[in-house]
């Protein structure tokens, strides 16, 4: 049988607490504080991994700059490609397309496939093997990363990234997309399919 309060001269009433103020939340049964994000997953180098979004805000950078770069430097050809009925402007007006033209617009077509090939390489590969990273990535602030720790990022790794994703992805429809959602469902290093070709991923880091 419990004591009346009442009847226990010491007893003084109970503690009031203040109220609540606005915006209040009561703590409710089960509650276990605000959300938190989980933390990215950790590469084999002890880096945490680069998220989706960031690796394709990067490659968005990098893309714009390859394309400006090729844009610059195929304007003549361009312009050439512009002018060039002219010269033959009385064969078109007989409704006569000279072989000439279809070649040289061939020799054209592949001088640019060829300027953006070589361009990238530069680009993906020799550039990208003095820090692993490329603007886009330093942007980022990601970093290429050999999936074995310790060992080199070297230019034949490099060399087989570029090869899947860029030489590759020009021959095999829809392989570039394929390529870069695949890091959504990999597991453990969240890699695309250029990551495993050259054994890499690609990693968080700060600058």
């Amino acid at each position: 049988m419990h004591p009346d309060p009442q009847q226990n001269p010491g007893a003084g009433p109970p503690p009031a607490y203040p109220p609540a103020g606005p915006g209040h939340i009561p703590m409710q049964q089960g509650y276990a504080g605000p959300w938190v994000p989980p933390p990215a997953p950790i590469g084999p180098s002890g880096h945490p991994l680069a998220s989706f979004g960031d690796r394709f805000l990067a490659y968005l950078i990098d893309g714009l700059i390859i394309g400006g770069i090729t844009l610059v430097l195929s304007c003549p050809i361009m312009i050439f490609t512009v002018f060039l009925p002219l010269v033959h402007a009385e064969d078109l007006e007989q409704d006569r397309f000279p072989v000439e033209v279809f070649v040289w617009y061939l020799v054209f077509y592949a001088a640019v496939f060829a300027l953006q090939v070589i361009l990238s390489y530069l680009y993906f590969v020799e550039y990208q093997l003095r820090t692993g990273q490329t603007v886009g990535k330093r942007v980022m602030s990601l970093r290429v990363l050999p999936l074995q720790p310790g060992r080199p990022l070297d230019r034949g790794i490099l060399v087989r990234r570029y090869l899947l994703q860029f030489v590759a992805a020009m021959f095999v429809p829809f392989l570039n997309i394929l390529d870069g959602l695949w890091q959504l469902w990999d597991k453990p290093y969240q890699q695309t399919l250029h990551d495993k070709a050259a054994e890499t991923v690609v990693a968080k880091v700060v600058q």
